[in-house]
C-alpha cells in the first residue's frame, strides 16, 4: 500500500461532518466501520467508545485543514505534529503476496495494524498520510472546498495548484453560482444605464423648453 494512500483517511473522517449544514454522519459503530475500508481487521475493532473518540479525531484534523487553508501553515504543522506524537506509527515492510515482474515480493512501507484500539489506530494512519502529503505536496494542498456551504477537505493533486473544490459537482455549483451572480450585475447595470440615460433625456428635454 502506497503511502500517499493513508492521506484519504484523513479527508475520509473530516468529511463526515458538514458543520455549515448541521450534518454528522458519524453516529454510529457501522459508520466508524465504514471508513476502515479494506483495513476489515482494524473496522472489527470498533466499539461504541471510539464513535466519540473519532468525532474528537476529526475536530482536530479538520483544524490542519482549516490552518493551511487559511494560510498559517506553521499552525497547520503544528496541529498536525501534536496528532503524530499522540498517535506514533508502527511502519513495517511488507510484501503481501504480489509478485514485482522478477516473481519476488513487491517491497513497500505498509503502516502495521496493531494500536491499543481502533481509533488510535485511525488517527496515527491519518496523521502520518496528510503529514507525507504535506511534506511531499506542501501545506497549501490542503484545502476546504470554497462552494459554499459545504467547506468539505480535499487534497490537491492539481499540476498547477488549481484546485478549490471537493469535487466537480460543487465546482459546477460554484460555476453556476458565479454566472448567475455575473448575469444579475450585468443586468442591474444595464438597468441603472436605462435609468441614467432617461434622466439625461429628460433634462435635456427641459432645458430646450
Amino acid at each position: 500500500m502506497e503511502l500517499a494512500h493513508y492521506s484519504d483517511f484523513a479527508v475520509r473522517l473530516v468529511n463526515t461532518e458538514e458543520p455549515a449544514r448541521n450534518k454528522d454522519s458519524l453516529t454510529s459503530v457501522d459508520a466508524v466501520r465504514a471508513l476502515f475500508g479494506a483495513s476489515v481487521q482494524m473496522a472489527r475493532r470498533v466499539t461504541e467508545t471510539d464513535v466519540t473518540r473519532f468525532r474528537n479525531v476529526r475536530g482536530r484534523l479538520r483544524s490542519v485543514f482549516e490552518a493551511a487553508d487559511s494560510g498559517d501553515h506553521v499552525l497547520a504543522v503544528d496541529l498536525l505534529n501534536s496528532l503524530l506524537m499522540e498517535f506514533p506509527v508502527s511502519p513495517q515492510v511488507s510484501g503481501h503476496e504480489t509478485l514485482g515482474e522478477d516473481g519476488a515480493p513487491d517491497w513497500h512501507i505498509h503502516l502495521a495494524e496493531h494500536p491499543s484500539n481502533a481509533s488510535a489506530g485511525y488517527a496515527a494512519m491519518a496523521s502520518f498520510g496528510l503529514a507525507f502529503h504535506l511534506t511531499e505536496h506542501g501545506p497549501d494542498r490542503l484545502g476546504l472546498c470554497q462552494a459554499a456551504p459545504c467547506r468539505n477537505a480535499y487534497l490537491d493533486t492539481s499540476t498547477n495548484r488549481s484546485r478549490r473544490y471537493c469535487s466537480d459537482r460543487c465546482a459546477t455549483r460554484a460555476n453556476v453560482a458565479a454566472y448567475r451572480a455575473r448575469k444579475r450585475l450585468e443586468a442591474e447595470a444595464s438597468v441603472q444605464s436605462g435609468r441614467s440615460a432617461e434622466a439625461a433625456h429628460e433634462s435635456r428635454a427641459l432645458s430646450d423648453r
